[in-house]
């Protein structure tokens, strides 16, 4: 299992020309204002005041970048909070819209959603949008110790039939209890070996056209 060891803030990014490249895979967290990105992000980082938890929602408003050591991790704006100007919204969007356009930007991403609501509207945009843009991404269900087991469960299955995906690939977590991190890590170090094989068969294919380059040249010389 995958293990989190000095989890550190990077930086935060305000615009597409701020956006963080790596070779390490970059996974980022994406929901609606107040569903508890900042409380999984500690969860997974196991400390209590990595990502700041606010009362408030809407307070996170940039892109903020976590070295986890074996990945980064990218803390996106909250979305769907009502007491926000339009052209505030209107900009949160376009940063959002900017770094799933570049899959250099993110590796995978988890959506996360409230266990106790059914999905909003824009839970559904939001799932939509990475489905269209063939963006990897995981459903986080945050907040099961507010619910029973039985009531949990069964909304997983309402959930997983409202954004069109199986029960399955819905992870329910509670940063309480810790529950379900074991399933993220899991998924994580899923995403890391992918991204590892995917670099590997990168440089091999460069090697080879290079190979394939000085054959050529020396073709030509020798006509």
């Amino acid at each position: 299992m995958l293990k989190i060891g000095d989890v550190t803030f990077i930086t935060s990014a305000a615009s597409k020309s701020q956006f963080i490249a790596s070779e390490k895979p970059i996974i980022a967290v994406c929901g609606k204002s107040n569903v508890g990105k900042s409380s999984f992000i500690n969860m997974l980082a196991n400390r209590k005041k990595l990502a700041r938890v606010s009362k408030d929602p809407g307070r996170t408003r940039l892109v903020n970048y976590f070295d986890f050591g074996a990945f980064i991790l990218a803390d996106l704006p909250g979305y769907g909070f009502a007491k926000v100007s339009k052209a505030e919204k209107a900009r949160w969007a376009r940063l959002m819209e900017d770094f799933f356009a570049d899959r250099k930007n993110c590796a995978h991403a988890f959506s996360l959603v409230d266990i106790r609501h059914d999905p909003t509207a824009d839970d559904v945009n939001m799932v939509n949008f990475l489905y269209a843009g063939l963006m990897p991404f995981t459903v986080v269900a945050t907040k099961a110790d507010k619910l029973s087991r039985m009531a949990a469960n069964n909304n997983v299955k309402k959930i997983a039939a409202v954004l069109k995906c199986g029960a399955g690939d819905v992870i329910l977590t509670s940063a309480q209890t810790r529950q379900g991190l074991e399933q993220v890590l899991g998924r994580i170090e899923g995403v890391i070996e992918l991204h590892s094989r995917q670099n590997t068969a990168e440089d091999a294919s460069e090697e080879i056209c290079e190979d394939i380059s000085e054959v050529s040249e020396g073709n030509t010389e020798g006509e």
